[in-house]
Protein backbone atom coordinates (compact mmCIF):
# COMPACT_ATOMS: atom_id res chain seq x y z
CA UNK A 1 0.00 0.00 0.00
CA UNK A 2 1.23 3.49 -0.81
CA UNK A 3 0.71 6.15 1.85
CA UNK A 4 -1.41 8.22 -0.54
CA UNK A 5 -3.89 5.37 -0.89
CA UNK A 6 -5.17 5.69 2.68
CA UNK A 7 -3.68 8.75 4.34
CA UNK A 8 -3.68 12.48 3.80
CA UNK A 9 -1.32 13.45 0.99
CA UNK A 10 0.27 16.38 2.81
CA UNK A 11 0.89 18.08 6.15
CA UNK A 12 0.94 21.84 6.74
CA UNK A 13 3.98 22.45 8.95
CA UNK A 14 4.04 26.17 9.72
CA UNK A 15 5.35 27.64 6.44
CA UNK A 16 6.15 24.30 4.77
CA UNK A 17 3.86 21.72 3.16
CA UNK A 18 5.17 18.15 3.38
CA UNK A 19 4.21 15.93 0.46
CA UNK A 20 3.34 12.45 1.74
CA UNK A 21 2.36 10.91 -1.59
CA UNK A 22 5.52 8.81 -1.19
CA UNK A 23 7.26 7.92 2.09
CA UNK A 24 9.57 10.54 3.58
CA UNK A 25 12.37 10.47 6.16
CA UNK A 26 12.58 12.00 9.63
CA UNK A 27 16.15 12.19 10.93
CA UNK A 28 16.76 11.80 14.67
CA UNK A 29 18.70 14.35 16.75
CA UNK A 30 18.50 13.61 20.48
CA UNK A 31 19.91 16.33 22.72
CA UNK A 32 20.16 13.98 25.69
CA UNK A 33 22.91 12.20 27.61
CA UNK A 34 21.02 8.90 27.80
CA UNK A 35 19.08 8.13 24.60
CA UNK A 36 19.64 4.52 23.58
CA UNK A 37 21.54 5.18 20.35
CA UNK A 38 22.86 8.74 20.14
CA UNK A 39 22.75 9.74 23.81
CA UNK A 40 25.47 12.28 24.58
CA UNK A 41 26.67 12.48 20.99
CA UNK A 42 25.78 16.15 20.60
CA UNK A 43 26.68 17.35 24.09
CA UNK A 44 29.83 19.06 25.30
CA UNK A 45 29.99 19.75 29.05
CA UNK A 46 26.28 19.04 29.23
CA UNK A 47 25.28 21.53 26.53
CA UNK A 48 24.49 21.06 22.86
CA UNK A 49 27.39 21.48 20.46
CA UNK A 50 25.48 23.74 18.08
CA UNK A 51 28.16 23.83 15.39
CA UNK A 52 28.31 20.03 15.22
CA UNK A 53 24.53 19.77 15.31
CA UNK A 54 24.12 22.23 12.47
CA UNK A 55 26.63 20.31 10.35
CA UNK A 56 24.82 17.04 11.06
CA UNK A 57 21.42 18.57 10.38
CA UNK A 58 22.52 19.99 7.03
CA UNK A 59 24.08 16.62 6.13
CA UNK A 60 20.85 14.79 7.01
CA UNK A 61 18.79 17.16 4.88
CA UNK A 62 21.23 16.87 1.98
CA UNK A 63 21.01 13.07 2.33
CA UNK A 64 17.23 13.07 2.07
CA UNK A 65 15.60 13.98 5.39
CA UNK A 66 12.47 16.11 5.09
CA UNK A 67 12.02 16.37 8.89
CA UNK A 68 14.47 16.57 11.79
CA UNK A 69 13.15 15.30 15.13
CA UNK A 70 14.71 17.03 18.13
CA UNK A 71 14.25 15.67 21.63
CA UNK A 72 15.51 16.72 25.05
CA UNK A 73 14.12 13.87 27.15
CA UNK A 74 15.10 10.25 26.65
CA UNK A 75 12.17 7.85 26.40
CA UNK A 76 14.21 4.67 26.02
CA UNK A 77 13.16 1.71 28.20
CA UNK A 78 14.05 2.49 31.80
CA UNK A 79 14.56 6.21 31.21
CA UNK A 80 13.80 8.66 34.01
CA UNK A 81 11.93 11.95 33.42
CA UNK A 82 13.68 15.30 33.23
CA UNK A 83 12.44 18.65 34.48
CA UNK A 84 10.69 21.14 32.24
CA UNK A 85 13.62 23.53 32.59
CA UNK A 86 16.16 20.86 31.67
CA UNK A 87 14.22 20.06 28.54
CA UNK A 88 13.91 23.73 27.59
CA UNK A 89 17.62 24.31 28.16
CA UNK A 90 18.49 21.38 25.93
CA UNK A 91 16.24 21.94 22.94
CA UNK A 92 15.58 25.67 22.57
CA UNK A 93 19.10 26.65 21.46
CA UNK A 94 18.96 23.83 18.93
CA UNK A 95 15.67 24.99 17.41
CA UNK A 96 16.93 28.56 17.26
CA UNK A 97 20.13 27.49 15.50
CA UNK A 98 18.65 24.94 13.10
CA UNK A 99 15.77 27.17 12.06
CA UNK A 100 18.43 29.53 10.66
CA UNK A 101 20.77 26.94 9.20
CA UNK A 102 18.82 24.14 7.51
CA UNK A 103 15.92 23.73 5.14
CA UNK A 104 13.74 21.09 6.77
CA UNK A 105 10.71 20.83 8.98
CA UNK A 106 11.84 20.82 12.60
CA UNK A 107 9.90 18.41 14.81
CA UNK A 108 9.78 18.58 18.59
CA UNK A 109 9.85 15.23 20.39
CA UNK A 110 8.26 16.20 23.71
CA UNK A 111 5.26 15.70 26.00
CA UNK A 112 5.65 19.00 27.87
CA UNK A 113 3.26 21.89 27.08
CA UNK A 114 5.70 24.69 27.92
CA UNK A 115 8.37 23.11 25.73
CA UNK A 116 5.87 22.81 22.86
CA UNK A 117 5.02 26.50 23.05
CA UNK A 118 8.65 27.59 23.28
CA UNK A 119 9.79 25.33 20.43
CA UNK A 120 6.96 26.53 18.19
CA UNK A 121 8.12 30.11 18.77
CA UNK A 122 11.67 29.03 17.91
CA UNK A 123 10.76 27.34 14.61
CA UNK A 124 9.15 23.95 15.27
CA UNK A 125 6.81 22.84 12.50
CA UNK A 126 5.55 19.54 13.92
CA UNK A 127 4.88 18.13 17.42
CA UNK A 128 5.72 14.48 18.08
CA UNK A 129 4.59 13.09 21.45
CA UNK A 130 5.20 9.55 22.71
CA UNK A 131 2.38 10.15 25.23
CA UNK A 132 -0.08 11.20 22.49
CA UNK A 133 -0.69 14.60 24.14
CA UNK A 134 -2.20 13.05 27.25
CA UNK A 135 -0.02 14.94 29.75
CA UNK A 136 -1.90 17.73 31.55
CA UNK A 137 -2.17 20.76 29.28
CA UNK A 138 -0.42 19.15 26.31
CA UNK A 139 -3.44 18.81 24.04
CA UNK A 140 -4.60 22.35 24.77
CA UNK A 141 -1.13 23.69 23.93
CA UNK A 142 -0.92 21.62 20.75
CA UNK A 143 -4.35 22.69 19.52
CA UNK A 144 -3.52 26.33 20.23
CA UNK A 145 -0.28 26.14 18.24
CA UNK A 146 -1.93 24.74 15.11
CA UNK A 147 0.94 22.46 14.08
CA UNK A 148 0.61 18.86 12.86
CA UNK A 149 0.60 16.32 15.68
CA UNK A 150 2.04 12.81 15.80
CA UNK A 151 0.18 10.58 18.28
CA UNK A 152 2.12 7.56 19.50
CA UNK A 153 0.95 4.51 21.40
CA UNK A 154 2.87 3.50 24.52
CA UNK A 155 1.81 0.95 27.12
CA UNK A 156 2.92 2.29 30.50
CA UNK A 157 5.71 4.85 30.93
CA UNK A 158 9.33 4.76 29.72
CA UNK A 159 10.71 3.60 33.07
CA UNK A 160 8.30 0.64 33.25
CA UNK A 161 6.99 -0.01 29.74
CA UNK A 162 9.16 -3.05 28.99
CA UNK A 163 8.31 -4.88 32.20
CA UNK A 164 6.24 -7.74 30.72
CA UNK A 165 3.87 -5.82 28.40
CA UNK A 166 0.69 -7.77 27.62
CA UNK A 167 -2.12 -7.50 25.07
CA UNK A 168 -5.06 -9.65 24.06
CA UNK A 169 -4.59 -8.42 20.47
CA UNK A 170 -1.87 -5.81 20.04
CA UNK A 171 -3.18 -4.38 16.77
CA UNK A 172 -6.75 -4.01 18.05
CA UNK A 173 -5.61 -2.38 21.28
CA UNK A 174 -3.14 -0.02 19.62
CA UNK A 175 -5.72 0.95 17.04
CA UNK A 176 -8.36 1.53 19.71
CA UNK A 177 -6.03 3.75 21.72
CA UNK A 178 -5.09 5.80 18.66
CA UNK A 179 -8.76 6.23 17.72
CA UNK A 180 -9.48 7.59 21.20
CA UNK A 181 -6.60 10.04 21.03
CA UNK A 182 -7.61 11.16 17.53
CA UNK A 183 -11.12 11.84 18.86
CA UNK A 184 -9.67 13.86 21.74
CA UNK A 185 -7.57 15.91 19.32
CA UNK A 186 -10.47 16.59 16.98
CA UNK A 187 -12.66 17.60 19.92
CA UNK A 188 -9.93 20.05 20.96
CA UNK A 189 -9.98 21.63 17.50
CA UNK A 190 -7.15 19.82 15.70
CA UNK A 191 -8.05 19.11 12.03
CA UNK A 192 -7.94 15.42 11.12
CA UNK A 193 -5.74 16.39 8.16
CA UNK A 194 -3.05 17.49 10.63
CA UNK A 195 -2.81 14.21 12.57
CA UNK A 196 -0.16 11.49 12.17
CA UNK A 197 -0.31 8.18 14.06
CA UNK A 198 2.55 6.00 15.33
CA UNK A 199 2.09 2.45 16.70
CA UNK A 200 5.07 2.95 19.03
CA UNK A 201 7.41 0.12 18.09
CA UNK A 202 9.39 -0.83 21.18
CA UNK A 203 7.25 1.21 23.56
CA UNK A 204 5.64 -1.36 25.81
CA UNK A 205 5.87 -4.20 23.27
CA UNK A 206 7.63 -7.54 23.10
CA UNK A 207 9.38 -8.77 19.97
CA UNK A 208 6.22 -10.65 18.97
CA UNK A 209 4.07 -7.53 19.46
CA UNK A 210 6.42 -5.45 17.32
CA UNK A 211 6.49 -8.00 14.51
CA UNK A 212 2.70 -8.36 14.57
CA UNK A 213 2.26 -4.60 14.28
CA UNK A 214 4.74 -4.38 11.43
CA UNK A 215 3.13 -7.25 9.54
CA UNK A 216 -0.30 -5.57 9.84
CA UNK A 217 0.78 -1.96 9.53
CA UNK A 218 -1.40 -1.58 6.46
CA UNK A 219 -4.45 -1.94 8.71
CA UNK A 220 -3.31 1.03 10.78
CA UNK A 221 -2.65 2.99 7.57
CA UNK A 222 -6.22 2.14 6.65
CA UNK A 223 -7.43 4.36 9.50
CA UNK A 224 -6.91 7.27 7.11
CA UNK A 225 -3.96 9.01 8.76
CA UNK A 226 -0.28 9.11 7.80
CA UNK A 227 1.64 6.49 9.79
CA UNK A 228 5.06 7.14 11.28
CA UNK A 229 7.29 4.15 11.97
CA UNK A 230 10.27 4.37 14.31
CA UNK A 231 12.22 1.10 14.02
CA UNK A 232 15.75 2.35 13.53
CA UNK A 233 18.42 0.51 15.56
CA UNK A 234 15.86 -0.76 18.07
CA UNK A 235 16.34 -3.77 20.32
CA UNK A 236 14.02 -5.97 18.26
CA UNK A 237 16.90 -6.11 15.74
CA UNK A 238 19.20 -7.42 18.46
CA UNK A 239 16.63 -10.04 19.43
CA UNK A 240 16.43 -11.24 15.85
CA UNK A 241 20.10 -10.94 14.86
CA UNK A 242 22.17 -10.58 18.03
CA UNK A 243 23.65 -7.31 16.74
CA UNK A 244 24.78 -4.46 19.01
CA UNK A 245 23.53 -0.93 18.35
CA UNK A 246 26.38 0.11 16.06
CA UNK A 247 25.89 -2.99 13.89
CA UNK A 248 22.13 -2.69 13.32
CA UNK A 249 22.14 -0.84 10.02
CA UNK A 250 21.16 -3.86 7.85
CA UNK A 251 18.31 -4.71 10.21
CA UNK A 252 17.18 -1.08 10.32
CA UNK A 253 17.09 -0.90 6.53
CA UNK A 254 15.12 -4.14 6.25
CA UNK A 255 12.57 -2.82 8.75
CA UNK A 256 12.39 0.52 6.93
CA UNK A 257 11.63 -1.24 3.65
CA UNK A 258 8.94 -3.40 5.26
CA UNK A 259 7.34 -0.42 6.99
CA UNK A 260 7.25 1.61 3.77
CA UNK A 261 5.82 -1.33 1.82
CA UNK A 262 3.12 -1.78 4.46
CA UNK A 263 1.92 1.81 4.38
CA UNK A 264 4.21 3.99 6.51
CA UNK A 265 4.35 7.59 5.33
CA UNK A 266 7.19 8.76 7.60
CA UNK A 267 10.25 6.74 8.60
CA UNK A 268 12.00 7.99 11.76
CA UNK A 269 15.64 6.95 11.37
CA UNK A 270 19.23 7.56 12.46
CA UNK A 271 20.79 6.54 9.12
CA UNK A 272 19.28 8.97 6.63
CA UNK A 273 21.39 8.44 3.50
CA UNK A 274 21.06 4.66 3.60
CA UNK A 275 17.31 4.82 4.21
CA UNK A 276 16.93 7.26 1.32
CA UNK A 277 18.54 4.64 -0.94
CA UNK A 278 15.99 2.08 0.28
CA UNK A 279 13.11 4.42 -0.57
CA UNK A 280 14.53 5.19 -4.02
CA UNK A 281 14.66 1.48 -4.81
CA UNK A 282 11.15 0.89 -3.48
CA UNK A 283 9.76 3.78 -5.53
CA UNK A 284 11.51 2.56 -8.67
CA UNK A 285 9.92 -0.86 -8.29
CA UNK A 286 6.51 0.65 -7.60
CA UNK A 287 6.75 2.78 -10.73
CA UNK A 288 7.54 -0.10 -13.08
CA UNK A 289 4.79 -0.47 -15.67
CA UNK A 290 4.13 -4.14 -16.32
CA UNK A 291 2.17 -5.40 -19.35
Amino acid sequence: MKPSESAGASLRCAGTVLDLSTPIIMGVLNITPDSFSDGGRWLVDGRADLDALCREAVAMVDAGASILDIGGESTRPGATPVSEQQELDRVLPVFEALSRECDAVLSLDSSTPAVMRAAASAGAGLLNDVRAFARDGALEAAAELGLPLCLMHMQGQPNTMQQAPQYQDVLTEVQGFLELRVSACVSAGVPRSQIVIDPGFGFGKTLEHNLSLLARLDLLAGMGFPVMAGLSRKSLIAKLTGREIDDRLPGSLALAMLAAQNGASILRVHDVAETADVLRILEAVRNVHTP
